[in-house]
């Protein structure tokens, strides 16, 4: 037998408090209702701009916001304060950067230790692309593996034969002399004509690629590379944002043998082209005798990150095909780190350059972790500060490049 609910009669005077109640309640939600009406009508915009932050960027898709909207303040490093630079809040726009890669397919397994540091330190906030390229075509699994790690959009680009050969101006003859002395001498990769090839192509011609024609950023990153520290803002951001156009963690002194004639070949292309060259240059970072000799000091490109405009530029344009032009990338063994920095030595503005501490760097065999620990814990850093190399032994040229920009060092170095 189905059970009958009975309907409780209640007394009059508590169906009035329950009446009473029951306006009390939606009286309230009322008020939150209008409250948030108001807040949303009054909250800044998610686009709004920092003052300091002109964007010519792209907007990141909805998808993919930035992890850290509050914009909270970050400690800044000391080398930072020395620098006087800022470091600008997320804005939630893009910039026109790229991540650059120049790998073969047997570099997978190295590659994705560098793509995972990358990615997890940084670029899963941005979603920036990433352009991969090789002297051969890529394997399925290279761009499976590849692309599956990567947040923003994966590219893969084929280097075309003439890029990555030895040019036909070169005397084979007079290179297999080379190769043989170098190899008798013990000079590292001194008898190798494929790292010749990666040098010379990282050095003027990577840029020129089309996969990378439609970007003004990138950042360099190699195989077998370590990033230690979270980086709390947006790196191709802080470049424009600051008017930089060449940023380094490392700088050390070049081996000798590999580039004998490299900086007389500089001075004659300085004597051709004196209107090239920045009236307020960093000439004193790579020359202790103002100019007369090279120093060996250069910035090392295993962490490179900057303007591929000014690659595009005239000034470097014309300063690599005459090196170009005189042989040395095999004649000797000139690397693209030296080129590079001496370039961005010559030609840009000397504040356009720019260290980047509180990172965290490695690639065998050097290391760099910030100086401070409130740093190094804002930051979740994991590297040991006691195997930094940035300020230690005498082939290291960091200290060379804070006493040439007049910036004070770090307490304690």
């Amino acid at each position: 037998m189905a059970t009958i609910q009975r309907k409780r009669l209640m007394p009059k005077s508590a169906f009035l408090v329950k009446k009473y109640r029951r306006g009390i309640r939606i009286s309230f939600t009322a008020l939150c209702i209008l409250l948030t009406l108001l807040f949303i009508m009054h909250a800044p915009s998610s686009t709004t701009k920092d003052a300091t932050t002109l964007n010519t960027g792209t907007d990141i898709a909805s998808t993919s916001a930035i992890s850290d909207p509050s914009n909270k303040e970050y400690l800044m490093p000391f080398t930072d304060k020395a620098q006087k630079v800022v470091h600008p809040k997320d804005d939630g726009i893009k910039e026109n950067a790229v991540m650059v890669t120049l790998a073969r397919n047997s570099d997978l397994w190295s590659l994705v230790h560098s793509i995972r540091h990358v990615e997890d330190r940084f670029n899963h906030k941005y979603h920036y692309d990433w352009v991969f390229l090789n002297d051969d075509e890529f394997t399925d699994e290279f761009k499976r593996v590849t692309s599956n790690l990567v947040s923003g959009e994966a590219k893969y680009g084929k280097i075309p034969k003439e890029q990555f050969s030895t040019p036909p101006s070169i005397d084979k003859d007079k290179l297999s002399t080379t190769l043989k002395t170098m190899r008798d001498n013990g000079v590292i990769y001194g008898d190798s004509v494929p790292y010749r090839h990666m040098c010379r192509y990282q050095a003027g011609l990577f840029y020129r690629h089309p996969l990378l024609q439609q970007y003004n950023w990138y950042w360099r990153v190699d195989t077998d590379i370590t990033i230690f520290c979270d980086i709390q803002y947006d790196l191709f951001k802080f470049l424009r944002v600051n008017d930089k156009k060449y940023g380094f963690i490392l700088s050390v002194s070049e081996y000798e043998a590999t580039i004998p004639t490299l900086w007389s070949t500089t001075r004659k292309f300085m004597k051709e082209y004196p209107h090239l060259v920045h009236k307020n240059n960093l000439m004193k970072y790579i020359s202790d005798d103002n100019g007369e000799t090279y120093n060996l000091c250069h910035f090392w490109s295993n962490f490179e990150i900057g303007s591929l405009d000014f690659w595009r530029s005239e000034a470097y344009d014309k300063y690599f095909e005459y090196l170009d032009q005189s042989g040395g990338f095999y004649y000797e063994r000139w690397g693209d780190a030296p080129v590079h920095s001496i370039a961005a030595a010559l030609f840009l503005d000397r504040s356009q350059i720019h260290f980047f501490d509180g990172l965290g760097f490695h690639h065998p065999d050097f290391l760099s972790c910030p100086v401070e620990e409130d740093i190094r814990i804002q930051n979740h850093c994991t590297c040991n500060p006691n195997r930094d190399n940035t300020w230690g032994a005498s082939y290291f040229c960091t200290r060379k490049f804070f006493l040439t920009q007049n910036y004070p060092l770090p307490p304690g170095v």
